[in-house]
């Protein structure tokens, strides 16, 4: 929890109080979706939806308390109809629910995308540990440097960071790729490979977001495009990959039903 630099304009507050809305909504309204979807996909893929809809219910949880710190952090006002004055109240803004957010979910994610794509159980069990353990390291990591000022130790935990972070990655793009084409159809690997590669260019999001502090950018500024960056790329990893997860689902339940009506 760092202290919020002061001097914010309303169009800075503004743009992260926006931000931080739509976290809520995107992640709400996706587990709601994900949840009714349940009785549509077979016993075989329910667990990976409801895993998805478990992420976002614990994202939209910490994106309503990152809201509420943000939005008890300032005092915006308008004098006498005039423009809108910003100013901070004393009250501190907790940033850290966005790591214990991720500590939670981010193992989550990886852990449904394995499970939809169905493979052998001893290969699922094997990836879901190291995928699971090796992103709640790369968090875990993070962590101490985003609340450092120093530049220098700030760069020391995201070059640690992203050792996990490059072997999860890899596997990804490169581990799962064999998996992906022998799905049981072509919109079924089509899927699972845009699942894959979403998750790559989303998480590819979030070192960038968390340099934003070392290449120049201070102040209120900074704080903006930390919290906007964060919470855009939260979206796409987390509601926009579960949609993909609930079409595999989808897709993968529609070919096993087709299967048993064809005639032995």
């Amino acid at each position: 929890m760092a202290p919020l630099p002061d001097g914010f304009s309303y169009a800075e507050w503004n743009a992260t109080y926006n931000a931080l809305s739509f976290g809520i909504a995107a992640m709400g309204s996706a587990t709601i979706f994900f949840w009714l979807q349940l009785p549509n996909v077979t016993k075989n893929y329910r667990t990976a939806l409801t895993i998805t809809g478990i992420v976002t219910l614990i994202a939209t949880y910490h994106y309503i308390r990152i809201f509420n710190s943000w939005s008890e952090a300032f005092e915006v006002a308008s004098k006498d109809g005039g423009d809108y004055a910003v100013k901070l109240t004393g009250a501190p803004f907790n940033d850290g629910y966005r790591y214990v957010d991720w500590l939670l979910t981010v193992p989550l994610l990886l852990i449904e995308l394995i499970l939809v794509m169905k493979l052998p159980q001893a290969e699922t069990v094997s990836l879901s540990w190291k995928l699971g353990l090796a992103s709640a390291l790369m968090v875990a990591l993070g962590y101490p440097g985003e609340i450092q000022e120093d530049l220098s130790v700030r760069w020391f935990w995201l070059c640690l960071s992203m050792i996990p972070f490059c072997y999860v990655v890899f596997t990804l793009a490169v581990g799962l790729a064999e998996a992906t084409s022998k799905q049981p159809s072509p919109a079924a690997a089509s899927l699972a490979s845009a699942a894959r590669y979403l998750t790559v260019l989303s998480w590819c999001t979030y070192p960038f977001v968390y340099m934003v502090k070392s290449v120049g950018l201070a102040g209120p500024a900074a704080t903006m495009y930390e919290q906007v960056g964060y919470s855009l790329a939260d979206v796409l990893a987390k509601a926009v990959f579960g949609v993909l997860i609930w079409a595999i689902a989808a897709e993968k339940s529609a070919v096993e039903e087709s299967g048993k009506l064809l005639p032995n």
